[in-house]
Order: C-alpha cells, then structure tokens, then sequence
C-alpha cells in the first residue's frame, strides 16, 4: 500500500444530504501547500471568438423580467405555449375569462370572423417572447398596451375586425385610429420583421432549440450570475447548516464565520471568531488560515460544527480540526469554548455521533481498512495529492438517481488537473499516476495497485489549480440538473460535466458569461473575480462560487455569486421555500450589491469603423475573468475599485403588467344579445386576402363582422360600417402601389345607408426574398494605442497601474550609458526587441531586458493584450498575431528564459507590469518561445 506514504490531502467540509448516517469524511493535509502557487502569476485561457455578425433583437423573457417555463399543469386557452412559455394555469384562465368577456359583444358571425384575432393578441402575454413583443426588455421603458404585430397580419385584422381595438386596451387613442390603416398599423406594428407576431411563431432560428441553455459559437454555455455577498476577505467557504432556516455560513480565511439570512442580510456578530488561533498572513498567495467547516450531517438535532484551520505550535505550522458546540443562549453563534481537536490524515470517515461524554469520534464498522494492519481504519480513500473542496450529490429530485456520490477535485503536480468520483476503499494512483498519465513510471508498471482513474482531467494550458464544485440539483434552474459545475483558480475558468447515461462517460462543456443581451434581466451581472477559491450549494439545492480579485486574506475583494441560467426557469410557485424563522441577536447588516446590473447597462453609442470588418476574420482574446467582460477601473492597493464605492442601480425595474382590465365599451356599441342588429353580416361578394408572407386566404362573405349605424346617416363613430378587404386579382400589386375607392350603398329598405371602402394593400418590404435586417458588427473590447500617442502612455502615474496582483513588483531603472559623450541613455527594464531571422522590424521572437540581460519568453497563456503591450512598445498600432511555439525563432543556450505565465489586460506599460511568474522561473523550453507580428493601421486583431 504505498499511497498510506504519499503526501497527506486537504480538508473539505460539505453539507449531507437527509438521511446520511453521522460519518463525516474529511480530507487533510500536513505540510503541502493547500492552493498551488497563489504567488504564481495568475492564468490566462485564449479564446478563439470568430468576428460574427450578430442581431440586434431581443431573446426569450417575460414581461415579469424573467425566463419563460414550463407551465406545471397543461394550459387550456392559450394551448400553443403549453410547452413552454410564461403564462401558468391561473393567467391562462384570466385570459380565457377575458376573452369570453370581450366576445360576448359579438353575434356569432363575428365571433367566428374576430374570435381568432382577439385570441391570438391575448396569448402573446404566454409567448416566450413576451418581454419583446410588448417593448418590456428594457424596465426604463413604457410597455406597449398590445403587443407587436407583424405588417401583413395587422393589415388583415385591420381589414376584418378593426373596431375590437378598442376593446382590447383603455388607450383613448385606439377609437381614433381604427378607420385610419395607415395608423392602425403604426400603432400595433413591430418594427423587427423576425419577432413580430405570427412570423416569431415560424422562424427555425429562434424556435431551434428554444429554452435550452445558449452556446456562443465555440460550444461555450452561456450563464450568468446573481451577486450574493460582497466585501469579504478570501471567502474560502460556505456552508448550510440543513437545519430548515435557509442560513448559510460564509468562512473568511482570516478566521471569521458570518451568519446571512435568505434574505442576504448579515448578523453583525460572527458565527465564529478564531483569528486570534488561526495562522495566516497578509502575503498574495499565502495558504494558511482558516480553510473549511462543515455541520453535523443532522445539526438541527446534534448541534455541532467541525473546521479546519492552520495553526503555530511552539513555532512550528500545524492542522487543527476541532469539534464545537452551538451556543446555548445565541442559535447564530458556537460556543468558543467547547473546542476539541481531532486526528488527522487522508479521505477520513468518523462516526462522530454519541461522542459528548467519550472520544471525539468513533470508526464506522464498514470502513474500508478497519480490520487491516498497518492502516489507519479512518481512511475511506487513498492515493490522492491534494484535493481541494469536495461535494456530495443529493441525487436526482423525482428519480434520487446519483444520491451519495462524492466528487473531488485533486490539485495536480506538474502538468493535468483532474476530478475524481470517491469510492470506498479507492486507489486514485498518486503518485503513480497524474490525471491519466504517468508521474511515477516504475509505479506505473505495478498492475496490482489498480488504479481508480480520473472522471476528468485537463493539462496546465487550461488551468493550474482545480476547485471542485457540485451536481447541480436546485429547483430554479431545470436545464442544469445533473450539471458538475467546478472551476479553475487560477485561470479563472468555469467548466462542467455531464453524466452521459449510455457510455458512462463524462461529456465536458466550457461555461461562459452570457452577452449583455442574454443577461438582460433584473439583479444579473456577466462578470466575476477570476480567482476561483470555492463552490458552495445553499439548503434549497442552488449553487454558488466563491471568488476574489486579490489573492490576500485581508483584501476586502471577495464575493459570492448564484449561479443563473437565463433560458429557462421552474414555473412560478414550484420552488418556494418557507424558512424556519431564526431569533435574532444583535444588529443586521442588510446587503447592497456593488457590481452593476446588465439591466441598467446604458447603450454605448460608438462610431462605425471606417474600415469594412471581414466576417471571416478571427481575434484572439483573454479569457482572464479578473474582469469577464470590462477591465476595472484603478482602485486602492489590495482593494479593487468595484469594492470601493456602491453602485447600486440607479433605475428600479418596472412592476410586472398587472392583469388586463376588461374595458367598458363605448356608448355607440351594444351587446349583441340585446340588440341583434348591431352586428350584421354584410352581402356581398367574396374576396382574396394575402395576409402575411405570401399566404392566400379566401373570405367567404358570411364572415365578414359589421358594425351597424342606426339612423339614416352614418353616425360618428363609424363613418365606414364595412370592413375594408383587398378585392380579388389575378397579379399582386406592386409593393407601392395604392388605390383607394369609395363608393356609397343602400343595403335594405329602411333608409339605413352603409359606406363601404375599397383598398389595395401595398405589400411589405419583408414581403421580398431580398430583403434582410441590418446586422451589426462587433468590436474589439480592447483598444491600441497610435505610435504618436506612444509618449503619453508612457507617462502613467503608479495610481494608474493595476493595484491587485499578487506579486510586489519594483520600479523599472534606467541605466545611462556612461560612455561617449553624448551621454545616449541605455536600455530600460521592461524594454522590448522583435528579433528574427529575416529582419523585419514588425516581427520576431519576443526578448526582454531584465536585470541587465537580454531573455524571452515562454508562449503559456500569452495573448494579444500581451502582444498589445509589445506591439505598443514598439510603436506599432495593432496586433496582427501572437505566433507561438517558436515559429519566428528560439533562443539558444545564450538567452535565459525570463518571463512565462505572463497575463496582460492590455494598457500596461511593460510586460513586468503584467501578471506573471516570477522572473527567471518557467516549466518551458525555448521551444516554446514567443512571436509577435504587429501592424501600422487598422483595428484589432487579424
């Protein structure tokens, strides 16, 4: 059994799921560092994003600004949006209910000829599109009173059944605009010929995959985030305690436990204060301190709570898991002083119930290794290096398919990351093997240590530090059941699994931040802090992260963030919780989010460029997710500026539309049932229609509604009392051509006269094959400067250069050169050449000064914002490409490697501004040495 010999692993605390007998599993770890090279640069991933072109429409949302669903019981009246949509069986019925209302003031021949139009502008409210055909995605807007139409079908309405207008909304301005077509479709026609009604309900590209999770180009679901508590000091956890109240426990590296209430609030008093116990520092990147807690797996009956911390004993580091009891007289605090500690070791399973007045813990009878010499029998696993933040999945909620299993993620050595799904008595190979290659090869040959492999594993190109995450088993979210969702701390890369049910296998997908337009909705943001600590569930089943902008446990630049899928909810009423009430003590903390809102985001209005972009053209961007989707502002050392003032939103998001009121109809109209002739069917020949979208639809005159004057003139009201139609040709009318005719009849012998009106429809412009919407081009969200405003750049103040690296650097020193007369000045640190074989001054090997020697750099997550600031150095306007793999040279045995890891937002002013590895240390070769080919004109990147 070598691996009882390997380096021992971490702690990890998680929440049980009901039921779970009192075994706790820990993993610890004596002397390895917990969180690989926080003093390591952090990493970037390249995304290659392909410049599309994209449309400027809306996206499925309703109009309570949220996703559409699936209704839990089948509608009976709107039945087209039964699968999906945003109205439930309650709104379902209150349509219906309108809608008989308002059909009650025809005879049957107009039910028959209106009845469909009226339906169909009633059930928008269900469509999934809602949000867009009522003008409601944008709160700072007024809503439509009816939603959008599209040209052709609002012309036919305005043909057979104009004077319902004014029945179906309070406007006043609806009775003046019903004998006007011109108007009448002005008034409901929407502009945007795809999401008007009916054309939404037949577009193969909106209706393709409606309510699944969007991918952008390359694969990548996008999601977006809800931010849940700011202001924190290296969140390195957050528990529930399952206990009915719906609390969650947030754990600061420093050493505090913070209670927050369901409703995000925060108890001023801590949970659990040992900073004067735990052992850290200030240092970027500094592993100690206070790392894990977990609850009694039934903490509302055994009120006890388990951490894990680093400690100093006689000067010497130390791992400290100690048991604590719940308050007798606070339910929001530990007693302090009932501490016990415990044992350390590998994947541990303690039955800790029925341990207040014996040993802290006893052995479960069914641990793997209970009866064998030699081996501690509180292992449960083994063979693991160094595992960082474990779960246990809850199991599927109808079927409880997966309920148990545990996975973990296990920081790798030199080069994979890997997640690995726990069994009792398992072997995970280390360190014999890394992910699923090998570390050890004579390790590897032993065939007897039979190896538990890897569900998953990634190399160092990807990520260097995993953080693993959880089974998605929420309510909210339908889409993302039975999700793994983990992450990278030091790229900043989200990622997920996927159990696929016929292989076995696990099917990875990348997770990516939603587009402004895809996290329109109140309380969403699109960015987070890229540095990964945790992934935590609340008691209801949904899921978090836990991240930071500075790796310190004494920066204030933590924040947790709720994990939202924005193409899918739980139908209203599914997932409500009622939690148990909890007596407050002290003073509450309420909380108020600092990060801006996609919602409140105001349109930027840039000037097209100049130059035509070419669709095929691809750009290389950085991934680092220190800031997703914008780079932050300078801000106070440690502290980044999104933590240092509010920026609450500054409009709120307007009330759901309240339930449609039934309006009094005007004087002139009279229910039919008390007058039979205020609604008549009128004699007369039958006509041809083309509707919308070349359809040909024949209208036999039986169906055509009127609204009957009683005296012997036309009365006010309705000065034409027959519909207008398009009579019959043989050839279509151009698209601009327009007659109108009128021409007076008597129909009937008591002197009533009826005016009857007949037109010629001009066909719409996205009536034409050729017609297309104007799309809108991309751009670059980075900017490179011009060679002239090169000597501006350079005279940046230190207030300028980003405050939140983990690294101290020094001020460059210029060194004059000191012979010659002409006293020339020598090269500056940080300075920049492009050296190539053919000598072309805008290409080559990229070399820096450094320490009064020339070096180069590795190619690892080196990008185009790193390539911006050589190219810019240089005095070059753009970046053409990074070249890697030393395609443009390598260096020989005379050139010292001096930079790698290297992460850039782009405006440094040298690459040692930049994030990256400590100068002089690397894991490349020169074969990996890194080109530059830069431009003089132009935008962005070719």
């Amino acid at each position: 059994m070598h691996a009882l010999k390997t380096p021992l692993t971490h702690v990890v605390g998680w929440p049980w799921p009901a039921g779970t007998p009192a075994h706790i599993l820990f993993t610890v770890i004596s002397t390895v560092r917990i969180w690989r090279a926080w003093s390591l640069c952090s990493h970037c991933l390249l995304l290659l994003l392909m410049m599309q072109l994209q449309h400027s429409h809306g996206h499925p949302q309703c109009l309570d600004y949220k996703p559409p669903f699936q209704p839990q019981e089948p509608l009976a009246f709107c039945k087209e949006y039964a699968k999906f949509g945003c109205c439930d069986q309650e709104r379902d019925t209150q349509i219906s209910r309108q809608f008989y209302e308002i059909m009650g003031y025809f005879d049957s021949s107009g039910f028959m000829a209106c009845g469909k139009y009226i339906r169909s502008v009633l059930c928008q409210e269900c469509s999934p599109y809602a949000a867009h055909l009522y003008d409601a995605e944008d709160a700072n807007t007024p809503m439509r009173d009816l939603p959008g139409l599209c040209r052709g079908y609002c012309t036919d309405f305005w043909l057979q059944c104009r004077y319902t207008l004014s029945l179906l909304t309070n406007n006043n301005i609806t009775a003046t605009i019903e004998e006007d077509r011109k108007k009448f479709c002005d008034y409901l026609e929407l502009k945007d010929p795809e999401y008007c009604y009916p054309n939404v309900l037949t577009s193969d590209e909106l209706n393709a995959n409606l309510g699944s999770v969007k991918a952008e180009p390359n694969g990548c679901l996008q999601l977006c985030l809800q931010e849940v508590a700011n202001g924190l000091r290296n969140p390195v956890a957050m528990v529930h305690a399952d206990d009915g109240t719906h609390r969650f426990f947030i754990a600061e590296q420093l050493g505090y436990v913070w209670t927050y209430l369901p409703d995000g609030s925060r108890l001023d008093r801590p949970f659990l204060n040992l900073t004067k116990a735990v052992l850290t520092s200030p240092w970027a990147g500094d592993e100690r301190g206070f790392l894990c807690i977990a609850f009694h797996p039934r903490f509302s009956v055994v009120k006890k709570a388990y951490v894990y911390y680093s400690v100093s004993v006689n000067k010497q580091e130390r791992i400290r898991i100690s048991e604590f009891t719940l308050s007798n007289t606070d339910v929001n605090m530990l007693d302090h002083s009932s501490e016990r500690s415990t044992l350390l070791g590998k994947v541990l399973r303690i039955d800790v119930d029925n341990n207040d007045d014996g040993a802290p813990y006893s052995i479960p009878s069914d641990n793997p290794f209970i009866r064998e010499k030699h081996a501690k029998p509180e292992i449960y696993a083994y063979g693991v290096r160094n595992m960082w933040r474990c779960s246990i999945d809850r199991g599927d909620q109808i079927t409880g398919k997966g309920r148990g299993r545990m996975f973990c993620g296990d920081v790798g050595q030199n080069k994979f990351e890997e997640v690995d799904l726990i069994e009792k008595g398992g072997n995970y190979g280390w360190r014999a093997k890394e992910g699923f290659s090998c570390y050890d090869k004579k390790l590897c040959l032993n065939s007897s240590l039979d190896d538990i492999l890897p569900i998953f594993a990634y190399p160092h190109k990807l990520g260097k530090s995993v953080t693993g995450g959880y089974i998605y088993r929420g309510c909210q979210m339908p889409n993302l059941n039975g999700l793994y969702i983990f992450g990278d701390f030091m790229s900043g890369r989200l990622m997920s699994l996927k159990e696929n049910p016929g292989t076995g296998k696990w099917d990875y997908t990348e997770l990516c931040m939603g587009t402004d337009k895809t996290c329109r909705f109140p309380k969403l943001i699109n960015s987070y802090y890229k540095y990964i600590i945790s992934f935590a569930e609340d008691e209801a089943g949904e899921l978090y992260f836990l991240a930071t902008g500075v790796a310190s446990a004494t920066a204030r630049a933590g924040l947790v963030y709720k994990i939202v899928d924005p193409s899918r909810r739980a139908p209203p009423g599914k997932c409500t919780i009622k939690p148990t009430p909890v007596h407050i003590k002290g003073k509450l903390i309420q909380f108020h989010p600092k990060e801006d809102f996609v919602i409140n985001k105001k349109p930027k209005t840039t000037a097209p460029p100049k130059t035509k972009a070419t669709p095929k053209a691809s750009l290389t961007v950085s991934r680092t997710m220190t800031r997703t989707t914008k780079k932050p502002p300078t801000a106070t050392p440690g502290i980044p500026a999104q933590m240092s003032k509010s920026l609450a939103p500054t409009h709120r998001p307007r009330a759901p539309t309240p339930n449609f009121h039934i309006p009094i109809p005007k004087p002139t109209f009279r229910p039919a049932t008390t007058n039979p002739n205020v609604l008549r069917t009128q004699k007369m020949p039958a006509v041809t229609m083309h509707p919308f979208l070349d359809q040909v639809t024949t209208v036999r005159p039986e169906n055509i509604a009127t609204l009957v004057g009683r005296s012997g003139q036309a009365p006010a009201w309705s000065h034409t009392a027959r519909p207008l139609v398009s009579q019959a040709t043989t050839r279509r009318a151009p698209p601009n051509a327009s007659r109108l005719s009128t021409q007076g009849s008597h129909i009937g012998s008591n002197t009533k006269k009826y005016w009857t009106t007949s037109v010629t429809t001009p066909m719409p412009i996205y009536w034409s094959p050729s017609f297309k919407p104007t799309l809108k081009t991309p751009q670059p969200n980075f900017t490179f400067l011009k060679p002239q405003e090169k000597s501006q750049e350079g005279t940046k103040s230190k207030s300028d250069q980003p405050s939140n690296k983990p690294h101290k650097r020094g001020k460059g020193r210029t060194i004059r050169n000191r012979q010659g007369k002409a006293g020339q000045r020598r090269l500056r640190q940080g300075q920049v050449r492009l050296v190539s074989t053919i000598n072309w001054p805008d290409r080559g090997r990229v070399e820096i000064f450094v320490r009064g020697e020339w070096g180069t750099v590795c190619d690892d997550l080196f990008n185009s914002k790193a390539a911006a600031v050589v190219c810019r150095q240089l005095g070059f306007a753009r970046v053409v490409r990074v070249v890697k793999r030393a395609e443009l040279g390598s260096g020989g045995s005379d050139l010292s490697i001096l930079l790698d890891d290297v992460e850039c937002e782009g405006t440094e002013r040298t690459l040692l501004h930049c994030k990256h590895a400590k100068v002089g240390k690397h894991n490349c070769s020169h074969a990996e040495d890194v080109g530059v080919v830069c431009g003089y004109g132009g935008h962005g990147v070719e």
